[in-house]
């Protein structure tokens, strides 16, 4: 079996998900992944035939994100360039990093010989639940045994109950994650991975104003205090998290260039990184977002990982008891190398891209700490749980 590197990772941005107030909502879906893609061989210097096959992840696929939007979005850049393939993946919030783990797999089985991995979510125009067609739960079989939670809300508060996690624990953790990203937004850590994005200017009729805005930085960053969360309001009646202490609704796209080390030998490209290991794992219905606690057992059995080696971790702040209730199920984890740019609840989560996201979020803190392997993992709708395992090289 071959083997297969990372040689670049690139992310747009990432905006606030609201349909005019977003700095990325002037753009359609494809524009904006496209734009991505074609970031990632322009920052390579190689020809888009080069790239064989494209694995995008996208959670959403209605409107503007629908019938194969990683195609779609190829097409509208690639210079009149179709030979490159493009498949569109599902698997909820870790579609992106699904995208990773299947392009990494396709290189690695000498299946294609360069590849990009990415994903896109354009949440100011397709709001979650688009694709539903019948409303929420007609996807669901009359014969399912599990008492499935009736909102992504409901399940983290089962999880909270669970694990004894209280209203100032989430607080807590969600104040130390503006803070991080705000540090880190002060200090540049980001702009080596961020993409300049140039948008249209929307008006308050939702249309162009014929203007453009330079997109350069993260949308999401709030100022807040213990006390400013504290008095929010639960989105569940008796619950603990709020807006405050669960991730934005936002619009962004990531994605990373994989090539065989003979491939990137002749294309001059240098290798950054490798996946060591990468699962996905099925999770229980009932608490529905538990999977990082799954897939991060499932990842330590499989390879003898001893968590305390890793450098670097990413869990998905998709709620923030999600992310507490993996760390007591892992008190090997030194919680300082935990998200240590901040997360979701203050960068924001555009669903199909953070998988993607955090895989290149992870290589360049890396790199710039000069640490050499980060684990991501990420809870999922359909109750499915992701963990991959990077090394640089």
């Amino acid at each position: 079996m071959s083997e297969a590197v990372i040689v670049e990772a690139l992310r747009t941005p990432i905006a606030r998900g609201k349909m005019g107030r977003g700095e990325l909502s002037g753009l359609h879906a494809a524009q904006l992944l496209g734009r991505l893609q074609m970031g990632l061989i322009e920052k390579a210097g190689i020809e888009p035939r080069a790239v064989e096959q494209i694995f995008g992840g996208c959670v959403t696929q209605a409107g503007e994100q629908s019938n194969n939007i990683t195609r779609h979005a190829w097409l509208g850049v690639s210079r009149r360039d179709y030979s490159t393939a493009g498949t569109t993946v599902d698997v909820q919030c870790g579609s992106g990093q699904q995208a990773n783990n299947l392009v990494n797999a396709l290189v690695k089985g000498g299946s294609i010989d360069c590849g990009i991995a990415c994903g896109v979510e354009l949440m100011s125009h397709v709001g979650l639940g688009a694709n539903v067609m019948n409303g929420p739960g007609f996807f669901i079989p009359p014969e399912y045994p599990w008492q499935q939670p009736n909102s992504q809300f409901e399940a983290v508060e089962r999880i909270a109950a669970k694990r004894g996690i209280t209203r100032e624990q989430v607080d807590r953790f969600a104040l130390a994650s503006q803070q991080k990203a705000r540090r880190a937004q002060d200090e540049g850590r980001f702009e080596r991975e961020i993409m300049p994005m140039e948008a249209p200017v929307l008006g308050e009729d939702m249309k162009p104003t014929g203007e453009q805005r330079k997109v350069l930085r993260d949308q999401g960053l709030r100022e807040t205090s213990l006390e400013a969360l504290a008095g929010l309001k639960p989105v569940q009646e008796g619950g603990i998290h709020t807006a405050g202490n669960s991730s934005q609704v936002s619009d962004g796209a990531a994605g990373l260039l994989y090539a065989s080390p003979a491939r990137a030998k002749e294309l001059g490209l240098r290798p950054r990184a490798r996946i060591v290991h990468d699962v996905v794992v099925g999770s229980d219905p009932e608490m529905l977002l538990e999977g990082p606690i799954d897939a991060t057992r499932r990842l330590v059995q499989k390879t003898g990982l001893d968590l305390r080696t890793v450098d670097l971790f990413e869990c998905n702040e998709a709620f923030a008891a999600v992310v507490l209730s993996w760390l007591r199920a892992f008190p090997e984890i030194d919680e300082e190398r935990l998200n240590v740019n901040g997360g979701a609840i203050a960068l924001g989560h555009p669903v199909g891209a953070t998988g993607s996201r955090l895989i290149v979020t992870a290589l360049h803190e890396l790199e710039r700490r000069d640490l050499q392997r980060a684990l991501i993992t990420m809870c999922c709708g359909s109750a499915v749980g992701t963990a991959t395992l990077i090394e640089r090289v």
